[in-house]
């Protein structure tokens, strides 16, 4: 629900989504940024002040681009997802966001959830029954009988069925369509470096998806899917690994061309400290997907910040912080991590004109955090407040 009180929060520092703008004060009414003020002014005096402190930086909200929010971080996640039923993983939903949400990840893009339970929770914390970030919802991934993830419910089979599933999650809401492209780790009889769908199923989904006004985004693992889905036209490439039977076999004239092109790389990084690996396999390609991830970044792809959360232990869905501090570690500087994770994860979820950045106008999702954050991005761990929409939630 937006707070309606004209509020005035000052901090030491602001970032505001793409530069540092020293100290300053945001001032919020109705759930909007009226104004950035870096002047020293006084705020206003029928303002309430809060007052961070002059070690305290000012952000705006971060935004995920890619979660699970069906997905509990548990030992087993597709046995716990399959054996709950809709009012159970609901609530474990409900507590997946508010988790993200005491984290300062005030928006989240779903890229797969089950029966659109996804919607459900993006309604209730619209009608301000709960809080929560604002959701980008796919609704259940599209996928092969029997690929990766089927258990979701999103299964069809040649291009007119994928087309029919592209209309139903318009029909019902959905703000955009995800396909996996590939197999996956998760899903048992399913093989990451292998193709699901190809080119003539991957093309329909982009057609019909952008006749209806809907972005895409395709799960790629093999080169020969991020090659197929490039081709596509999908707005977003999730994780982009290039794996291969044999490990990580990079494309370099392919990297150059999703740079090229401008498609935004989904890049799902981060895990807890010490955390097990999804998969072995995953653990023995971890160097080669790194050294792939540091070429895009070289090469000049548009790379966001998605975390996966929820698919295993390591990944909570508050872990976007690590995420972030893992593409500083490809090369990206702390500015452009943070842009990642703030006004270019915006962009690419679809929300630009109102999330990611503290300026005039934009929705009042705001993040304060403790310590020098340029100098260690590990200070985003280290919460001070959060708003949503203009209203503090921690």
């Amino acid at each position: 629900m937006t707070d309606c009180r004209l509020r005035a929060v000052r901090a030491g520092h602001l970032f505001d989504g793409r530069a540092v703008l020293g100290a300053g004060m945001v001032l919020i009414e109705k759930g909007r940024i009226l104004d950035v003020d870096t002047t020293g002014a006084a705020p206003p005096a029928e303002a309430e002040l809060v007052d961070l402190g002059p070690d305290t930086w000012l952000l705006p909200g971060l935004i995920d681009t890619h979660v699970h929010l069906a997905f509990d971080a548990s030992d087993d996640v597709v046995a716990r997802l399959v054996a709950a039923d809709d009012s159970t993983l609901l609530a474990r939903m409900r507590d997946a966001a508010a988790r993200a949400l005491r984290a300062g990840i005030t928006t989240v893009r779903d890229l797969g959830d089950r029966g659109y339970l996804s919607l459900a929770l993006r309604q209730e914390i619209a009608d301000g029954v709960r809080p929560g970030p604002h959701i980008v919802a796919s609704g259940p991934p599209i996928t092969t009988p029997g690929g990766h993830c089927h258990f979701l419910g999103g299964e069809a089979a040649g291009v007119e069925a994928v087309r029919a599933a592209v209309r139903e999650r318009h029909d019902r809401g959905c703000s955009v369509v995800k396909v996996m492209a590939s197999g996956g780790v998760l899903t048992a009889g399913s093989t990451a470096h292998l193709p699901q769908y190809g080119f003539a199923e991957l093309r329909a989904a982009v057609e019909e998806a952008h006749r209806l006004g809907m972005p895409t985004a395709a799960h790629v693992h093999p080169g020969a899917s991020v090659v197929d889905a490039l081709a596509a036209g999908f707005d977003s490439l999730e994780h982009v690994t290039f794996l291969s039977e044999t490990g990580v076999e990079a494309d370099l004239l392919t990297i150059r061309s999703i740079a090229v092109r401008g498609v935004v790389v989904g890049t799902t990084v981060g895990s807890l400290p010490g955390a097990r690996p999804v998969s072995a396999s995953v653990l023995a390609c971890a160097d080669g997907v790194r050294a792939v991830r540091a070429r895009l970044h070289r090469a000049g792809a548009r790379m966001v910040a998605g975390s996966d959360a929820g698919i295993a232990p390591g990944k909570p869905h508050d872990v976007l912080p690590y995420g972030i501090a893992a593409l500083a570690e490809l090369g990206m500087t702390p500015v452009q991590a943070l842009s990642a994770a703030t006004v270019e994860a915006a962009a690419a979820c679809g929300v630009g004109h109102r999330k990611g950045r503290i300026a005039r106008g934009m929705d009042a999702d705001l993040l304060a955090v403790s310590g020098g954050l340029l100098s260690d991005l590990s200070a985003l761990r280290e919460v001070r407040a959060v708003f949503r929409e203009g209203r503090r939630v921690r």
